[in-house]
């Protein structure tokens, strides 16, 4: 119980990142039908801005400046330059965001170096959420915070980090005050219908293409803001947007493309799913073994029965994304195709 409890949150936690990082893709795409290659490179800005503002205005005003920079970078990368090509298709929009984020990379690697930064939660942050207790007659509790030494010492006592319980308070209430904005709000009926009717939008005295920069802008600021909270809680270095970048596609792709709930439900089962795979570590052919499929010796020498499930997790979100596409391709919650 203690072991699917723990793993369930991690899991959790993680899915929550991804879905903090893939929503700003979203919701791009969702209004603008651009697919921002290099949504990942303003994840790692956020986090870098974050790290290099800590050391004047500390961690909770690097948390609100960041992102706000990031967006106003995205903004402007839009106003000038991917605004330019948007009339001649999505291959020069896909080119132009592509070059941006080896752009991103090199200026970043030219600033804070090619090495991980020391970039640290607060004080605040750095303890544990809560612990908890699994007692000797196997019933489970916790406390807020850390358990005493001698509660730890009669029972098995298993911290659960502040910085993932953080992690998922911040992507909870960004899902909220997203959903909030675009169906409750005058400024997100506007985004809509510039979306749909923009000649329509225009002529009751919208500003369409500043409504879109602003759209591309905020999109990056969520991207920045996960940038702040996951760079704090991993690691802060020039590898975290490739490592990143291509799940985050795949996320979007899985939940349905411009589909915020289908964002939220394909992060948390991605997350819970190579959780999991890492957490239990057996190999594949022990697993099928314990599903009671007959294996031969033969089979059983083979090399591919012979990798642990923690070895192919980095392959399994991709392994969904292929069987999404062959049986649902408008994704679980997609209304559009492909």
């Amino acid at each position: 119980m203690e072991f699917v409890l723990v793993s369930l949150l991690n899991g959790v936690s993680y899915g929550l990142l991804l879905f903090m990082l893939s929503s700003g893709l979203t919701l791009i795409f969702s209004m603008m039908g651009v697919l921002n290659f290099a949504h990942a490179s303003f994840y790692m800005l956020g986090a870098y801005f974050a790290y290099a503002l800590s050391g004047v205005l500390g961690f909770w005003g690097a948390l609100l400046m960041a992102p706000l920079l990031v967006g106003l970078a995205g903004a402007l990368f839009e106003r000038y330059s991917l605004r330019k090509v948007h009339a001649y298709g999505h291959v020069p929009e896909l080119l132009i965001t592509f070059g941006l984020s080896y752009v991103i990379l090199e200026l970043v690697q030219l600033v804070w170096g090619r090495t991980a930064v020391p970039f640290r939660p607060p004080e605040l942050l750095q303890g544990p959420a809560f612990t908890l207790i699994h007692h000797a007659d196997d019933a489970m509790g916790f406390v807020w915070g850390q358990a005493p030494a001698e509660l730890c010492a009669q029972a098995a006592c298993t911290p659960f980090p502040a910085t993932r319980a953080f992690m998922m308070l911040v992507a909870v209430s960004m899902l909220v005050a997203l959903w909030l904005l675009i169906t409750r709000t005058r400024v997100g009926l506007v985004i809509q219908a510039a979306l749909t009717h923009p000649q329509m939008v225009e002529a009751l005295g919208h500003n369409v293409p500043r409504v879109f920069m602003l759209v591309f802008g905020a999109g990056c600021a969520l991207a920045g803001l996960a940038g702040v909270i996951g760079g704090s809680t991993f690691v802060t270095e020039p590898a975290m947007a490739a490592t990143l970048g291509s799940l985050v596609f795949a996320v979007v792709v899985i939940g349905g493309l411009g589909s915020l709930p289908g964002a939220f439900v394909a992060s948390l089962l991605i997350g819970i799913i190579q959780t999991f795979a890492v957490a239990i570590d057996h190999s594949i052919g022990s697993l099928l073994a314990s599903l009671g499929l007959p294996l031969s010796e033969a089979a059983r020498s083979k090399n591919l029965l012979r990798l642990t499930l923690s070895q192919v997790a980095p392959v399994l979100p991709y392994l969904l994304l292929v069987l999404i596409l062959i049986f649902r391709p408008k994704g679980l919650l997609g209304t559009r195709d492909h």
